[in-house]
């Protein structure tokens, strides 16, 4: 049975789904990854996206990050259609508003931990001495000072991990997106990856929305939605968030 999602009394609704439809392909060939998607996430939340794969828990993601759009329904930010943005538009929505960790921690392998934290800033035009500035102090937010010059081939995975959640704070956005973050971690340092992750979110009131499979990854958050063929199947609140 499909549940309908609701952000917790007194949080400001940040990010809203209603009826949101996505289909690949045409006619028998067509594959519904998203059926009828509801879903509110507050300003604040901590929210764990779970289910098993094809479920739609990625595809609903890739939405939220407007890396991909709806077949129908309609995706509001901060109360703006998102689908009636155009192309140059999303980018800025992404640009500005929203930051990404990925679980294969995608940086640029021949360049500094500190240049690659730089580049969101680069992509802003940002001036170089402000740009350094602001990667710096996201690098020591992220235990990493002192590492600014090692390149990725010379730090572990926790700390490729580490930096590569300073390159998606150093912009102060306002959601974080993080897609199976500890995916590639043992479980040390996917415990640490998580209390960095979790003071970012208690610390500086940043929303944070991430895909795992991983049920002790997901106890950080205080909402888990459960996906289940396209659509949200359940959701679990711990007791006392407001």
């Amino acid at each position: 049975m499909k549940a309908t999602t609701s952000t917790q009394t007194g949080k400001h609704c940040l990010i809203e789904l209603k009826g949101v439809n996505k289909v690949y392909g045409k006619g028998p060939a067509a594959m519904h990854a998203l059926q009828g998607i509801d879903l509110r996430i507050g300003q604040g939340e901590f929210v764990a996206v779970m289910g098993p794969s094809g479920s739609g828990k990625s595809t609903c993601m890739n939405i939220l990050g407007c890396l991909d759009t709806p077949s129908s329904g309609v995706f509001l930010f901060e109360g703006i259609d998102v689908g009636k943005l155009s192309r140059d538009q999303r980018a800025l929505l992404r640009r500005h508003y929203l930051g990404f960790v990925f679980q294969g921690f995608n940086l640029l392998n021949r360049t500094s931990a500190l240049e690659n934290v730089e580049l969101p800033l680069i992509y802003r035009g940002m001036p170089a001495g402000e740009r350094r500035v602001r990667a710096l102090q996201a690098l020591e937010a992220v235990g990493l000072t002192g590492w600014e010059t090692h390149t990725p081939g010379e730090l572990s995975g926790g700390q490729q991990q580490r930096v590569a959640i300073a390159r998606a704070i150093v912009t102060n956005p306002k959601v974080l997106l993080a897609d199976e973050p500890t995916g590639n971690l043992d479980s040390a340092r996917s415990r640490e990856i998580m209390d960095v992750l979790a003071a970012f979110n208690s610390e500086r009131g940043i929303t944070i929305a991430m895909v795992t499979h991983d049920a002790d990854i997901a106890v950080y958050a205080k909402r888990i939605i459960r996906f289940f063929d396209g659509s949200i199947d359940s959701e679990e609140e711990k007791p006392g968030f407001a």
